[in-house]
């Protein structure tokens, strides 16, 4: 087990950021940790890390105890903030050198990360030369110095444009996915607020509002469990109890005017159906779309339902 949080809780004085969180993380899996603006995420990431201290609960990394083996936990981490921070006077070498020095790591790790990251053609500039991009290439070495099992990363892609965003993720899937010196995979555990990250990454979503865990899934999974959803507009409105007639419908919304959000159980194509409907109750149907539930959808779901 690469991470294991049990029962964890914070305040912030009255206000309670973490209620009772608990997962647990294989090693060599890559999971996104998604929520809302304020939903605890950055909160959680700082407690794994060290930064912070839980109220309750208890966590390990690589089988290391939070409470009583925080340096054999923070040899364990390469963690990368939401805010990058760098010496960006120093060169890129020097400034991985340095970091090498303060983890006591060879010399020749240095030139190993910075390979992997792609930084070799950027490595004799100044840090404050290089895009947003560059600078998050070399966070990402800075942490990976030390040959970590775990790979914590708050909002990596925060600021990027779309092009760098796509060369950022790829190169956190390749670290992910890649066997390190040590020969052994990394476990990354990722928090964004961007749903596309974490279809682009992971392997599985961790969903946490206000300050509650409310799923826990397996990407692939989600992918194959046959959900759909159907937009559909008749020619006039229709009360939502007469579309309980529809075969495998899970539910029915008015999302305003003449138009339903249609929900289905079912990996069977259901819009010849619903079209037969609207022609078996003398509605015209002047639209019709079809879409798979994803992430997108169960994050809009499981965040608006808990704020109500």
């Amino acid at each position: 087990m690469s991470i294991k949080v049990t029962n964890i809780t914070k305040h912030y004085g009255a206000q309670k950021a973490l209620d009772d969180i608990n997962f647990e993380i294989e090693k060599g899996e890559i999971v996104g940790f998604l929520g809302p603006n304020g939903a605890g995420k950055s909160t959680l990431m700082k407690i794994l890390t060290g930064y912070l201290d839980a109220d309750s609960g208890s966590a390990e990394i690589s089988g290391h105890s939070l409470d009583s083996e925080i340096a054999l936990v923070q040899k364990s981490i390469g963690y990368l903030p939401e805010h990058n921070p760098l010496y960006t006077e120093m060169y890129v070498r020097e400034y991985l050198r340095f970091n090498a020095s303060v983890y006591k790591t060879d010399k020749n790790r240095v030139e190993d990360v910075i390979e992997l990251t792609g930084l070799k053609p950027e490595a004799n500039k100044k840090i404050e030369q290089l895009s947003k991009g560059y600078r998050q290439r070399v966070g990402l070495a800075a942490a990976l110095l030390h040959d970590p099992e775990v790979l914590i990363l708050d909002e990596p892609t925060t600021g990027l444009d779309p092009n760098q965003l796509v060369e950022i993720r790829s190169l956190i899937k390749n670290i992910g996915k890649e066997q390190s010196g040590s020969g052994k995979g990394k476990t990354v555990f990722l928090s964004t607020h961007i749903m596309q990250e974490v279809e682009a990454i992971c392997d599985r979503v961790i969903i946490i509002n206000k300050g509650k865990v409310v799923a826990d899934k397996n990407l692939k999974e989600m992918r194959s469990e046959g959900e759909q959803v159907i937009f559909v507009e008749f020619d006039y409105r229709i009360e939502e109890i007469a579309l309980n007639d529809l075969p495998h419908l899970a539910s029915a919304k008015n999302t305003g005017g003449f138009t339903y959000e249609l929900m289905f159980d079912t990996k069977k194509d259901m819009r010849p159906a619903v079209f037969d409907f609207a022609h078996d109750n003398g509605l015209k149907t002047l639209q019709l779309n079809q879409k798979t539930k994803n992430l997108e959808s169960l994050f809009a779901e499981l965040t608006s339902s808990q704020n109500k």
